[in-house]
């Protein structure tokens, strides 16, 4: 091979494995001849769906070009049984040159670092992009103007390692993705967009202690990363960074422009020009040295001003007073493809009550803002068209119920009780629309807390809990985790039980936010008016009254007669606002959060 498709002169190999391998080559059809990188890839096979998921991520790498710190996709081509990918090459050294073992860099030169690698992948997430392999390696100091450059996006490295399985699936051979920087979640198969938050907190790290991240011990209880006894550093870059390389992901920033934000916030705060809310709040911060700050209204940020020790409000952590929130712990659980739980951690969320009366209590679980993709993939396992288009959408922190709203608390607020399978802690069914929205209403009233339904993007939100699987345990679900027609199954799960009632509330995992029965059980009513499909939604996490039919109503979650394809995450349902349909319909409430509610 010495000249492909007639135009690129290779020159030598640059590095490559297996799957990939780059090489600098020249453009023989450019006066000047520059230099350029073509990526070779290898896939098992050049079957015409690989060779489409190829067209796709072109197209993808073609956008992420046009940030000025990303290179160039230049070209991309088929030649024989091989895929290519030309790209601008950036002159200069990549940062293991820089960041290696034994060598301590300074707090400035990180701060430098994680801004400039924060700013690029804010674009990058924007585009609903994860790059999956965020190291030194990955990362090019220009020769010319020594500003930093992202390369080598996993999603490039994984179209080589793509295979046909014996069902015609297209599945990847490998892991993408590097030990040391890569997170839990990764290593599983389901990297999200805060997965290149650790990886990008770890770079640093390495930076700042001179030490392999792989070589970091863990906490042998909390499975946090152990690092700052190694280094000197400012409180608050410490602080940023350890919510960066959190463990489990929902407690990490959710996209790179809330960790550029956090990072940017003391050199915003001014007594006259308050900073922008942060829809992902970072962790609490002590600004005791800062003895001229003044008291400024930060509704809806979420974060935590001290004095001397001493809070001066916090916006978020409840409606009223901070001293109201307590703390849970639960289990989460993860299955494989067939239904068998793999993984089980520890997790604890934050909540408050509600007495309702005759000791009655309502458990409201704090939800953190973030960003999500709405919908299911085009590829989800019998999913429906009135789940599309899949669409990014910000939601803001609220509260929700901990558990759909039991027959023991809809008998305290509405003082009847008409469900069919009795039991005070039974989610309460056979309730209509009109029905739901009253109880908030009275709620509302008892309480002198504004209760509503959640919005169908609250509830997805919520019930995802930062997953992008079809169920938030997993590829699929059993009748172990949730109360559904176990006579039919989803993906390579079993036969399960049908139990041909409801269930107690909270019977089954919950998920990481510390929510139960998000899947099965009994169908959950949401605000929003129904729409055949997402084309117009909002984006900001709000209900979608507007241009819908008013006569029908949205419902999420599945119920106990359902078969498994239904109670998705994703799936969605819709019936008039005055029918209860026996005794299928139930809901959960919300409340807003702090002065923004």
């Amino acid at each position: 091979m010495n000249t492909l498709v007639g135009r690129y002169e290779i020159t030598r190999q640059l590095g490559g494995g297996g799957f990939a391998i780059t090489y600098l080559a020249r453009d023989t059809m450019q006066p000047s001849k520059p230099l350029c990188v073509v990526k070779q890839l290898r896939p098992n096979k050049t079957h015409p769906r690989l060779i489409e998921l190829f067209h796709k991520e072109a197209a993808i790498l073609e956008k992420l070009g046009k940030h000025p710190q990303i290179p160039q996709l230049l070209a991309h081509f088929q030649e024989n049984d091989n895929l290519y990918i030309v790209q601008e090459l950036i002159q200069g050294h990549d940062l293991s040159k820089e960041i290696f073992s034994g060598k301590r860099l300074s707090e400035g030169y990180a701060s430098k670092l994680l801004q400039s690698i924060l700013e690029i992948l804010s674009f990058v997430h924007q585009q609903g992009v994860i790059h999956r392999d965020i190291k030194p390696q990955n990362l090019m100091r220009r020769q010319e103007d020594g500003r930093i450059f992202l390369i080598d996006f996993g999603a490039v490295k994984e179209l080589g390692s793509l295979m046909l399985n014996s069902q015609g699936e297209v599945i990847s051979s490998m892991v993408i993705g590097t030990p040391g920087y890569m997170p839990n979640e990764q290593g599983l198969g389901k990297p999200c967009l805060a997965s290149d938050i650790y990886a990008t907190g770890m770079t640093v790290i390495q930076a700042l202690t001179g030490t392999q991240p792989s070589w970091l011990e863990e906490n042998p209880e909390t499975g946090e990363v152990i690092w700052l006894g190694r280094v000197s550093i400012s409180q608050y870059l410490a602080e940023v960074i350890t919510r960066m390389v959190r463990r489990h992901h929902s407690f990490r920033y959710s996209h790179a422009r809330y960790a550029l934000q956090a990072l940017n916030l003391p050199t915003r705060l001014s007594p006259s020009v308050p900073p922008k809310p942060l829809p992902n709040p970072p962790i609490p911060i002590n600004f005791s040295r800062r003895k001229a700050l003044q008291i400024i209204s930060f509704a809806g940020s979420g974060l935590l001003l001290t004095v001397g020790g001493k809070a001066l409000f916090d916006s978020v952590s409840s409606p009223d007073d901070v001293s109201k929130l307590k703390s849970f712990d639960f289990e989460t659980v993860t299955v494989n493809a067939s239904g068998n739980i793999i993984t089980r951690q520890p997790l604890n969320a934050k909540y408050f009550t509600e007495d309702l009366g005759n000791g009655v209590i309502l458990e409201m679980v704090k939800i953190p803002g973030g960003d999500f993709f709405m919908g299911s993939p085009a590829d989800e396992k019998q999913r429906n068209d009135d789940e599309s288009p899949q669409h990014q959408v910000n939601v803001k922190p609220f509260f929700i119920g901990k558990f759909a709203v039991t027959q023991a608390q809809y008998q305290e607020i509405m003082g009847k009780n008409s469900s069919i399978f009795k039991g005070k802690k039974r989610p309460v069914e056979s309730v209509t629309w009109n029905d739901a929205t009253e109880f908030c209403q009275k709620l509302t009233e008892k309480t002198g807390r504004e209760y509503r339904l959640p919005s169908e993007a609250e509830w997805e939100y919520a019930c995802r809990a930062g997953t992008t699987t079809p169920f938030h345990f997993g590829a699929t679900i059993t009748t172990d985790l949730a109360n559904y027609n176990g006579n039919q199954t989803y993906g390579d799960a079993p036969n399960g039980k049908y139990r041909q009632e409801t269930r107690q509330v909270g019977s089954f995992p919950p998920n990481t936010f510390g929510l139960y029965d998000m899947h099965g059980n009994v169908l959950e009513w949401c605000q929003d008016t129904w729409h055949e499909n997402y084309n117009g939604a909002p984006t900001d996490g709000s209900a979608w009254i507007e241009n819908g039919n008013d006569s029908f109503r949205v419902m999420r979650g599945g119920c106990w007669p359902d078969d498994p394809e239904y109670c998705r995450s994703a799936s969605r349902y819709n019936a008039s606002r005055d029918v209860s349909n026996d005794s299928y319909f139930g809901f959960r409430v919300v409340c807003g959060v702090g002065r923004d509610s």
